[in-house]
């Protein structure tokens, strides 16, 4: 599907455009979800996440049956400042992995039944080091945007969007601060496993990007391209493709909720077909999903990216909507409702 924007201004028409639930069948599933052979609220967040998922998909119960994981890959001029434990040639060689199943994506995906894609994004063309330049000219931020968006499956029921790239959370790291506020420390961790004096480092390119860009600062798309990446940006663009085919999304960890987060910067209510799928042991993670108002799914101490906590988090979705579309109401049931 042809991304219906060339530039950053008409992006940020479509994400203003954007179309929100259907208020019908969000009606129907509250009735329903009333109405199931169970005390009112005893599933908890389950029975939320079965209604706001019904709303997205049009039908007050749904089936969860075709999920799409895309991951991303891109490279990062700022691994030049070595902000990273692990060179840049790593991003291609777990690329191969992805394709030849052996990542733990992969496992995964296929566990939830999830349909798998991987895209690399001009990996041998590193994004320009941020300290010294904008990461991407406006023209190449928008290519990635549209890879992106082409990327998603209409047919698909549920997006998981998950990304590789040595580098990157040095961009996440900087899009939270500049989106959200506060010193570039508050941001800043050990992303692969830098020790301390990695940590200072890290700090200190995120500090410097942070003031190299400070007159693009409060323009969240500007963000994205000043401080991203190509993987950074292309799962952005499939977030909003899925938000236009009213497809739910699951947010992965902090690199997925950085790029998230400046569709909801740029336009409030863009992330609202997306839920936090976990709580990454990346530290900053938690400011970023309160400052979205997201409350994670799970929280299991993983780091990994990749899509891999939201895709485990498939699994609580799919619980979540069997029990609302399958179960019996109390009529049904001849069960008596109190």
């Amino acid at each position: 599907m042809t991304a219906p924007f060339s530039s950053l201004a008409s992006f940020r028409d479509v994400l203003q455009n954007a179309p929100g639930p259907e208020t019908a069948a969000s009606e129907a599933a509250i009735a329903r979800n009333a109405q199931l052979t169970k005390p009112p609220g005893a599933l908890g967040q389950l029975e939320d996440l079965a209604i706001w998922y019904a709303g997205w998909r049009g039908h007050e119960k749904p089936a969860l049956e075709k999920p799409q994981v895309i991951v991303f890959a891109g490279n990062h001029g700022v691994t030049a400042q070595g902000v990273s434990a692990f060179p840049p040639e790593v991003t291609e060689q777990m690329v191969l992995n992805f394709q030849y199943g052996g990542a733990a994506i992969n496992q995964l995906s296929r566990a939830f039944g999830a349909k798998m894609d991987v895209h690399a994004l001009d990996l041998s063309a590193p994004t320009a080091d941020f300290t010294q330049d904008a990461a991407m000219s406006e023209d190449a931020c928008v290519a990635a945007l549209q890879k992106g968006w082409a990327s998603v499956d209409a047919d698909a029921d549920l997006l998981v969007t998950g990304e590789m790239g040595i580098g990157n959370t040095t961009s996440a790291s900087a899009i939270g601060a500049a989106l959200f506020g506060g010193d570039a420390a508050d941001w800043t961790g050990r992303g692969t496993g830098i020790d301390d004096a990695g940590l200072a480092n890290k700090t200190r390119v995120v500090r410097e990007g942070l003031a190299r860009h400070e007159a693009v600062l409060s323009d969240p798309l500007e963000v994205l391209r000043c401080l991203g990446g190509r993987e950074l940006a292309a799962m952005a663009g499939a977030i909003a493709s899925a938000r236009a085919k009213r497809i739910p999304v699951i947010l992965d960890g902090f690199i997925c909720t950085a790029a998230a987060a400046t569709l909801e910067r740029a336009v409030p209510g863009a992330l609202d077909h997306a839920v936090a799928g976990h709580l990454s042991a990346e530290g900053a993670h938690r400011h970023m999903l309160d400052g979205l108002g997201k409350t994670p799914l799970l929280s299991l101490g993983l780091r990994l990216g990749e899509g891999s906590g939201a895709a485990l988090a498939i699994g609580v979705l799919k619980g979540a909507i069997a029990c609302h579309s399958g179960m019996a109401t109390f009529a049904e049931a001849g069960v008596a409702d109190g």
